[in-house]
């Protein structure tokens, strides 16, 4: 089997499950060396189990990303083992699930820790890593940095901290990329679509789920939504694409970077298009019926998203 990431580093933080986890299952499948990160040994173990059988190595760090004691460690543990290389770097982790999934509150009716609770670790710390992460690539003038975020930084989504650490992660991603580009080191922002993790999976089964919540309108979706792993792939992808300076600063939608690149999910599934005029459409009551109608290729213009959520 071919391993296009043979010989590679790469850090994955919030690895124990979902989004991270798949991430780290294609990159040991890609044959890259995988350090995770995560709050629970146990969890990283079974990971870093499941990983190594399918290719590569995985090592499990145990790192709280809000702490940057913890953060500078793990970096000096991958320039020590590994001579100072690192090639890609995923910020992945996140603690506040439960504070997006659990409240349909307005911002003013929540406790302000709510803003900590979220972006402690889903910002600060993926800033934190990034500073530590392009100190060991722009000495070797290259390298991937990958951000995951939502499209909850362009919309109202969940709620307000949630919303605007994602916005602030994709400028993060840009002007990181705008310092880092001169030194050969990339950085973007990855849209994952809707995730079959298993949190969500967990909240999808409940029978008391507000009719207002977000998920509750996205159940019809679920069935469809991506695995973790195509996440994965899309970081293999990037990983592994000579022309990936050209994509530095974007945000990538992962049916973006699908049709970019040829890629289906673990199960041989077509990416849903969240960007297809179909859906868009059928996001529409009165229009959902056009949709049968439509050729997929038809898609909705990235000039017509930005403007319709355009703050001028």
């Amino acid at each position: 089997m071919v391993a296009p990431m043979k010989g590679q580093v790469c850090v994955v933080t919030g690895a124990s499950r979902g989004i991270g986890r798949g991430i780290a299952l294609q990159l040991c499948k890609a044959g890259a060396t995988v350090y995770i990160t995560g709050r629970h040994l146990d969890t990283l173990r079974a990971t870093a189990q499941e990983a190594q059988s399918l290719g590569g190595r995985c090592v499990p760090v145990v790192c709280d990303s809000s702490q940057e004691s913890e953060v500078k460690s793990l970096f000096e543990q991958v320039d020590r083992q590994q001579k100072g290389r690192l090639d890609v770097l995923v910020n992945n982790a996140y603690a506040g699930v439960q504070a997006v999934m659990n409240t349909t509150k307005s911002f003013w009716e929540v406790p302000a820790s709510i803003w900590d609770d979220i972006n402690n670790v889903g910002l600060r710390g993926h800033y934190l890593c990034s500073v530590y992460g392009a100190r060991l690539m722009v000495p070797a003038g290259k390298g991937l940095i990958v951000i995951v975020s939502s499209p909850g930084g362009l919309q109202h989504m969940f709620n307000v901290p949630y919303g605007v650490g994602k916005a602030a992660c994709d400028r993060l991603a840009a002007d990181c990329a705008h310092e880092l580009r001169r030194h050969g080191v990339s950085y973007v922002s990855l849209w994952p679509g809707l995730v079959q993790t298993e949190m969500v999976k967990e909240f999808m089964a409940k029978e008391d789920t507000p009719e207002d919540h977000l998920f509750k309108k996205m159940k019809p979706d679920f069935s469809s939504a991506e695995s973790p792993e195509m996440s994965g792939k899309c970081v293999v992808a990037l990983a592994t694409d000579p022309n990936i300076l050209n994509l530095s600063g974007k945000v990538l939608p992962s049916c973006d970077l699908a049709r970019r690149y040829g890629l289906k999910d673990i199960d041989g599934r077509p990416v849903k298009d969240y960007f297809s005029l179909g859906y868009a459409l059928s996001q529409v009551s009165s229009l959902a019926w056009l949709n049968s109608f439509l050729p997929g290729f038809l898609r909705v213009p990235k000039w017509v998203v930005t403007l319709y959520n355009s703050k001028f």
